[in-house]
């Protein structure tokens, strides 16, 4: 995975927590997701679609994604709040937006929705073709990893459109 598109997600979580949720988070070296890596009790997950495909996942132990997602909101939000989910998923949401927006050679990309699973012990699997790249992050909340998948196509989508013709 190049990192030129890593380096704008270190960058966007850095920036995401510290002014969003006001805590500074230690970013530690990014590794390569290993099968037997301790799963998580919430993940919070994002496509990635046009020039770099893929997804991003924050995914957080139940008590360090309560934390965060209520010092987020300012009010307090255990997992079962109806809010809950809203939260965590717009964290992963600004997590992708940021890092896209300082992605290399303006790639045309487009994010989706998050979608948000709760719940001890799932998995969010990789594929072998685009394996997930993870970068531990440390608060005074506790420990997450936000987890990378990407392919960059190699001729991007905004080089393939073509020119309007008779265009003014």
């Amino acid at each position: 995975m190049d990192v030129k598109f890593i380096n704008p997600f270190v960058a966007s979580i850095r920036n995401v927590f510290e002014t969003m949720v006001n805590t500074k988070v230690r970013v530690e070296k990014p590794m390569l997701k290993q099968a037997d890596l301790v799963s998580a009790e919430v993940s919070s997950i994002i496509g990635l679609s046009g020039d770099v495909q893929g997804c991003v996942v924050l995914s957080f132990p139940g008590d360090v994604a309560t934390k965060l997602a209520s010092k987020f909101a300012g009010v307090d939000l255990p997992v079962n709040h109806p809010d809950f989910t809203d939260a965590v998923g717009e964290l992963a949401n600004m997590v992708a937006g940021n890092a896209k927006k300082d992605f290399p050679d303006q790639a045309d990309v487009s994010i989706s929705l998050p979608s948000v699973i709760i719940g001890p012990g799932h998995k969010v699997s990789q594929s072998k073709s685009s394996p997930f790249l993870v970068i531990p992050c440390d608060t005074e909340f506790g420990r997450f990893n936000v987890e990378v998948a990407l392919i960059v196509n190699k001729t991007p989508a905004s080089a393939q459109k073509p020119a309007m013709a008779g265009a003014v």
